[in-house]
């Protein structure tokens, strides 16, 4: 299904999108050397709930994990790139921490996903990986005018990755969003311009280039979620939310402050 919102639909996606958005900063910010991820996701759960909104994740069972996942948030460490589950893990200093967050409010949901460095070090090739995703988000975001195809935002993340030497897996990738999490279309991170759905305004997409040092490769941990690069290279993942206007691409998942 392939959902256009109506403009007062959009305006809770904003709302929604700006909690995902604060909810990861305040994350990140506790995300310290020593930060166990179960805490990360105890924390994550008290803020859904003081805002009145929803997990996205907590009762989530698709075909390709084993039931429902359980947790408030993603939480992939170095080689574990999407659908971490929490576990069990303290940080240490120069951990490559992914976050993955969606919640729904008011009706209508909002996903988005930020890499960072834990504690003082800045191993340069993990500092060149989180970049160049945002790097690709960024010009996935500009290729989303009103007129374009799914194929054109494809094209550009594509573009930006592979430039940077990066492998690309296209099994997982972005996705419309609305009052569920993941609707069609699919956003594959390689595509062919001129391709694929017409963007119209209304549609919610969920960008989020992610990659793998050495390898397009994914294997499945043995929690039955997190999918980890299949020769333990480092990963990385980034991820907004945006609403295609008249006028472009609106990024909805900001800090409200």
């Amino acid at each position: 299904m392939i959902e256009i919102l109506t403009p007062a639909e959009v305006d809770l996606a904003r709302e929604t999108g700006a909690l995902v958005a604060d909810i990861l900063q305040a994350m990140k910010s506790r995300a310290t050397v020593g930060t166990n991820l179960l805490d990360i996701d105890q924390w994550t759960k008290e803020m859904i709930t003081e805002a009145g909104a929803e997990s996205c994740y907590v009762d989530y069972a698709p075909s390709f994990g084993r039931g429902p996942f359980g947790h408030y948030i993603c939480t992939g460490v170095n080689d574990a790139v999407l659908h971490g589950l929490p576990h069990n893990y303290e940080l240490a200093d120069g951990d490559l921490l992914t976050l993955d967050l969606a919640v729904v409010r008011n009706g209508v949901a909002a996903d988005a996903a930020i890499s960072f460095l834990v504690g003082e070090s800045r191993p340069a090739e993990s500092v060149a990986m989180i970049e160049t995703t945002e790097r690709a988000l960024a010009a996935g975001i500009a290729a989303a005018g009103p007129n374009a195809k799914i194929g054109d935002i494809s094209y550009a993340i594509g573009r930006v990755l592979t430039d940077a030497g990066y492998p690309i897996n296209t099994q997982f990738g972005g996705h419309g969003i609305g009052s569920t999490m993941h609707q069609d279309p699919h956003v594959p991170n390689m595509g062919r311009p001129g391709r694929g759905f017409k963007l119209r305004p209304g549609l919610l997409l969920a960008l989020e280039p992610w990659i793998m040092k050495d390898t397009a490769e994914l294997v499945t941990d043995d929690d039955g979620w997190t999918l980890r690069s299949a020769t333990g290279c480092r990963t990385a993942h980034t991820e907004h939310t945006i609403a295609i206007t008249e006028n472009g691409a609106e990024i909805l998942t900001l800090p409200s402050r």
